[in-house]
C-alpha cells in the first residue's frame, strides 16, 4: 500500500499523512484519523521509499526491561549471536520495567541513525502505539503479540494450562495462583488464562483467597505466599507466573514447615538457573528465550535488508519440565 492509498482510507491528504509521521502539526481529528486507519491496515512507510537514510550504521538498538534478568539475557545472547555475525553492533538501553522509558527510548531510536529496533516488551500503552506507529525503521517485539507489528513471543496459555492440568492430574483440589500484572498480556493475562482453562477444565474454581498479584521477584514471592498460605486451610497447588516468584513461595513453606510436595504441589514459568538449585527444583516449563532473541534478529535483518512491510507474529512453543515440586511419588523416596 503506497501513502495515496493509504491517505484515501484515512480520508485525509497525502501532507497530513507525511506530518503526521514527521511529527508535524495535525489537529487532533486528523491524527485520530490516521491511527485508526494505521490500526485497520498495519500501514507503515517504506523506508526506501521515503529515503530516510542516505547511509546504513549497521547499529541496532536493543531495548530492555531489566539487565539483571537471566530470560533477557538469554534473549539478547541469541540477538546478538545473529546480529554480530552480520557485522551489526547493538545499542542495549536498560527501562527498569519504566514504561515511559521505553516510549522514551522509542523516541530516541527513532530520531537517531539506527537501522533497526528490537523491543523486548511487557506492557502496551496508548502511547506506546502512537510510537511504534511513526517509527520509519523495522521493529521487532520480543515476548508478547502486538497486532500490525513483527514479533516473537511464546505460547505462554500453553504453558500454564499444561503446568496447571499436571498439577491437578497428580492431585490437586484445592488451587493457587500468585500471577503478575494482567496489563502484561503475555506473563499476566495469557498465563492466568491458562490457568483458569485448566480449572474449568476439571470442574475447580479459584477462591479470592487463595489468588495474588506478585511483583517479578522473589521477596514479593514470599509475601503473596503468606497471603495465600497463612491459614491452616490452604491451596494444596499453586501456579507461579514465573521462577522467581515460586522461589519465593518456596522459602516461605520452608519456614513454616509446609512441605513441598506433599502439603502443597508447586509449578512456575521460566526454567531458570535458580529454580534448578532451590531446595526442591521447580517443575516449570522452559520457554525458548535464546531461539526468541535469534528469531527477533532474523526478522529484524528480513527487514532491512528486504524492506519487509508486511508484519508477522512467531509464536515460540515450550517445553514442561517435571522436578520434585510436583512429583509425590519422589518426595515419598
Amino acid at each position: 500500500m503506497n501513502i495515496s492509498e493509504f491517505a484515501k482510507i484515512a480520508g485525509v491528504s497525502k501532507s497530513a499523512v507525511s506530518r503526521y509521521f514527521n511529527d508535524g502539526y495535525l489537529s487532533e481529528e486528523k491524527r485520530k484519523q490516521i491511527e485508526d486507519a494505521i490500526q485497520k491496515t498495519g500501514y507503515s512507510p517504506s523506508i526506501s521509499a521515503q529515503n530516510i537514510r542516505t547511509r546504513v550504521t549497521k547499529l541496532v538498538g536493543v531495548i530492555l526491561p531489566k539487565l539483571s534478568s537471566e530470560s533477557c539475557a538469554r534473549v539478547t545472547e541469541g540477538i546478538s549471536q545473529v546480529l554480530t555475525e552480520d557485522g551489526y553492533e547493538l545499542l542495549l538501553v536498560n527501562t527498569a520495567n519504566n514504561y515511559h522509558k521505553e516510549i522514551e527510548y522509542l523516541d530516541l531510536f527513532r530520531k537517531n541513525r539506527v537501522d533497526g529496533v528490537i523491543f523486548i516488551a511487557s506492557i502496551f500503552t496508548k502511547q506506546h502505539r502512537t510510537i511504534l506507529n511513526k517509527m520509519r525503521i523495522p521493529v521487532v517485539i520480543v515476548g508478547q503479540s502486538y497486532q500490525g507489528f513483527n514479533c516473537v513471543c511464546h505460547d505462554d496459555r500453553g504453558a500454564a494450562y499444561a503446568l496447571t492440568k499436571r498439577m491437578i492430574a497428580r492431585g490437586g483440589k484445592i488451587p493457587g495462583y500468585i500471577g503478575v500484572t494482567l496489563e502484561d498480556k503475555a506473563a499476566g493475562e495469557e498465563r492466568y488464562q491458562g490457568f483458569l482453562t485448566a480449572l474449568a477444565e476439571a470442574g475447580l474454581s479459584l477462591d479470592k483467597r487463595f489468588s495474588a498479584i506478585s511483583e517479578f521477584t522473589t521477596e514479593s514471592g514470599y509475601r503473596q505466599a503468606k497471603r495465600i498460605l497463612s491459614d491452616k486451610t490452604h491451596p494444596d497447588f499453586v501456579f507461579c507466573a514465573t521462577d522467581t516468584i515460586a522461589a519465593g513461595v518456596m522459602l516461605y513453606c520452608r519456614e513454616n514447615k509446609i512441605r513441598i510436595p506433599q502439603d502443597v504441589m508447586i509449578s512456575a514459568i521460566g526454567d531458570s538457573k535458580l529454580g534448578k538449585i532451590t531446595a526442591i527444583p521447580i517443575t516449570s516449563a522452559h520457554l525458548h528465550y535464546k531461539t526468541s532473541g535469534i528469531e527477533a534478529a532474523r526478522m529484524l535483518l528480513s527487514a532491512i535488508h528486504n524492506h519487509d512491510s508486511v508484519p508477522r507474529i512467531l509464536q515460540l512453543d515450550y517445553e514442561i519440565i517435571e522436578r520434585a515440586s510436583t512429583m509425590l511419588e519422589e518426595a515419598k523416596i
